[in-house]
């Protein structure tokens, strides 16, 4: 009878010993699916902006107006945390390497193509205002900052520019701004950062208002060949800067992330 006793009283305690293990476990468990959930989606968030801007960056979204704003932290991320001036150098590089093994003909037709905007010069203090990107584009907003004339030269580029002046080519700067009203503050803004030494500036006059930059650009170059020129090369942050007639015998792609110009 007392041994019965003392086993039902064991039984007892180890039935609310399990009961308390189990109740700690499961709000152990309900802490650790919060914690997990918040690192999960962390991670979805970083493995889809990840994949948005691969897109973004080998032309497969197309057209897009603005970041998505879940992407906002990785862009910003991306765009000032180093990554981004190591993507940049690295492109540089390749285009230092291409440019190693041309031999100038010495006539003053061996042309390189850069284009202005988060190409020799960066606008990305301006863009943190417009949340890397995802607020929609304001002309009106950007026309205000480029009369500024506080864009910073991307280090990069402009040793890369330096390069190719000292080698003897002759730099085209063909960019989309407008040259009525943004001209002189262009010209004085790439002069104070060091683009010192190309061939010409090309910007946007009443003749090729409205279209594409795909389009003016092209026009451009095909001009330039005309003239002569044998464009060697040609460096921008957008594939509207890169595309259609007269490309150049090798073009260079740099990241941005940021906006889109068709």
């Amino acid at each position: 009878m007392e041994q019965g006793y003392r086993f039902l009283v064991l039984f007892l305690l180890a039935m609310m010993f399990s009961k308390a293990m189990c109740i700690r476990h499961h709000k152990s468990t309900n802490n650790n699916n919060g914690s997990s959930s918040s690192s999960s989606s962390s991670s979805i968030n970083g493995s889809f902006c990840l994949s948005w801007r691969l897109g973004v960056e080998t032309n497969n979204v197309l057209p897009w107006r603005t970041v998505p704003t879940e992407c906002l932290q990785y862009v910003e991320n991306y765009m000032i945390h180093g990554q981004y001036e190591q993507d940049l150098d690295l492109i540089m590089e390749q285009a230092m390497s291409f440019v190693s093994t041309i031999t100038l003909a010495g006539d003053s037709k061996d042309a390189w193509i850069l284009d202005v905007d988060d190409t020799c010069i960066s606008n990305l203090f301006y863009y943190k205002s417009k949340k890397y990107g995802c607020d929609p584009y304001d002309p009106s907003g950007f026309r205000t900052w480029a009369m500024k004339g506080w864009c910073t030269a991307i280090p990069s580029v402009l040793g890369m520019f330096n390069k190719l002046i000292d080698k003897g080519f002759k730099v085209i700067m063909l960019t989309g701004r407008d040259q009525e009203t943004l001209g002189q503050i262009t010209r004085d803004n790439l002069h104070n950062q060091g683009f010192i030494g190309y061939q010409r500036l090309v910007m946007r006059t009443a003749a090729n208002k409205g279209q594409s930059a795909v389009k003016y650009k092209s026009e451009v170059r095909k001009q330039l060949e005309d003239e002569g020129y044998r464009i060697w090369g040609n460096v921008g942050d957008q594939w509207s800067d890169l595309q259609g007639n007269s490309p150049g015998n090798r073009t260079f792609k740099l990241p941005n992330p940021m906006y889109f110009v068709p």
